[in-house]
C-alpha cells in the first residue's frame, strides 16, 4: 500500500532565487498562514541568520512580518550567500495507543483536566457516565521515541513530576491533551499542529477536511494556574516537526495505519520509506505492554 505524498496539496512553493527551477519546499495555505508565519517557517527550514528577502515571483510582492494572509503562488528567497536547508532529523511516529498501566493513568488524568477536544472545542457530554467514545488522550511527544526524548533532555520541560527512579517524565500529563479520535490521527501524522508563538493558532498542513485551520487551542489545557498544563516548549517542538514534515523539500511520507484483518502488515511496512525505523518502533511499542 503506497504512502501519501505531502507535496501534492501544496499551493505555495518557495525557491532559491539563484536556482529558481528547483523548489526548496512549499505548503498548503488553508487561510490561516500569515506573511509573518511564513517568514518564521522559512527561518525554521533554513540554517541562516543572514537577512533574507522573500518575494512572490509573479507580482514582485515582498513578504513582510505582518498579519496579512499569505497569498498563493511561487516565492523566491534572496540571500547574500548559498542557501542551506536545515537537516535536523524529523521524528516520525506511530498512531499512539495506550498499552500499559502508566498510559492508563495518563489517559484518566488528561480526561479529568480537559473534558473536551482541545482543538475542535467539542465537549464530551457523556463524561458524567464514563462514556469517552470518540475521545482519546494524545501524546504530544511520541512514546515510541522515548530514547530521543531522553537523549535531548526534554524532561526539562516537565515541571509536574519529580525525576525519580529513572522515569523520563514522558508520561506526564503535560505531554498530552484530549482530542477527538479523528483529530488525534491527523495530529500524530503532523498534518495539524499548534503554533504557541502565534496565540496558539491551529495550522492545518494538509487539506482542511475538518474545518480546524485558524482555530485557537482551548485554554483548558494551558491554564497557567494548573501545574499539569501543556508547556509551550512541547507545542513548539511539535510545530517545528510539522514544518519539517510538510514543508521541507518534497515533504515526508504519510504512513498507512489502517491495516484490515488479513493484511500482511509487516510486508507492507517493509515496502515503505523508513521501513527499518518504523518496524523498530512497532516492535518497541508492542514490547512496552509486557515490560
Amino acid at each position: 500500500m503506497p504512502t501519501i505524498n505531502r507535496s501534492l496539496p501544496r499551493n505555495v512553493h518557495f525557491y532559491d532565487a539563484l536556482n529558481p527551477g528547483v523548489a526548496l519546499g512549499g505548503l498548503r495555505q488553508n487561510g490561516s498562514v500569515t506573511e509573518a508565519n511564513f517568514l518564521d517557517m522559512i527561518g525554521i527550514l533554513l540554517t541562516t541568520e543572514t537577512p533574507l528577502r522573500v518575494q512572490e515571483r509573479t507580482s514582485g510582492h515582498i513578504v513582510t512580518a505582518t498579519n496579512n494572509s499569505l497569498g498563493l503562488g511561487q516565492y523566491d528567497v534572496y540571500i547574500n550567500r548559498p542557501i542551506e536547508v536545515n537537516s535536523e532529523p524529523w521524528v516520525h511516529r506511530l498512531i499512539s495507543r495506550s498499552v500499559s498501566g502508566r498510559e492508563d493513568a495518563f489517559r484518566h488524568g488528561i480526561r479529568d483536566r480537559d473534558g473536551k477536544c482541545v482543538i475542535s472545542g467539542v465537549l464530551n457530554h457523556g463524561a458524567y457516565c464514563g462514556d469517552w467514545s470518540g475521545f482519546q488522550a494524545a501524546h504530544i511527544f511520541p512514546l515510541e521515541s522515548e530514547n530521543y526524548w531522553i537523549q535531548n533532555g526534554y524532561s526539562r520541560w516537565i515541571t509536574d513530576m519529580d525525576n525519580t527512579n529513572g522515569v523520563s517524565k514522558i508520561h506526564s500529563l503535560q505531554n498530552g491533551f484530549l482530542l477527538r479520535a479523528d483529530i488525534h490521527q491527523v495530529f500524530d501524522q503532523y498534518l495539524l499542529s499548534v503554533n504557541p508563538d502565534d496565540n496558539y493558532k491551529i495550522v492545518v498542513f494538509g487539506h482542511d477536511n475538518l474545518g480546524l485551520d485558524g482555530r485557537i487551542l482551548d485554554p483548558v489545557c494551558r491554564d497557567p494556574a494548573n501545574p499539569h498544563r501543556v508547556p509551550d516548549q512541547l507545542l513548539r517542538w511539535h510545530f517545528r516537526q510539522s514544518v519539517f514534515a510538510n514543508m521541507r523539500g518534497a515533504g515526508e511520507p504519510i504512513f498507512e495505519h489502517d491495516f484490515p484483518p488479513g493484511t500482511d502488515m509487516m510486508g507492507e511496512i517493509r515496502a515503505e520509506p523508513y521501513a527499518q525505523e518504523r518496524l523498530e518502533m512497532e516492535f518497541a511499542w508492542r514490547l512496552r505492554g509486557v515490560v
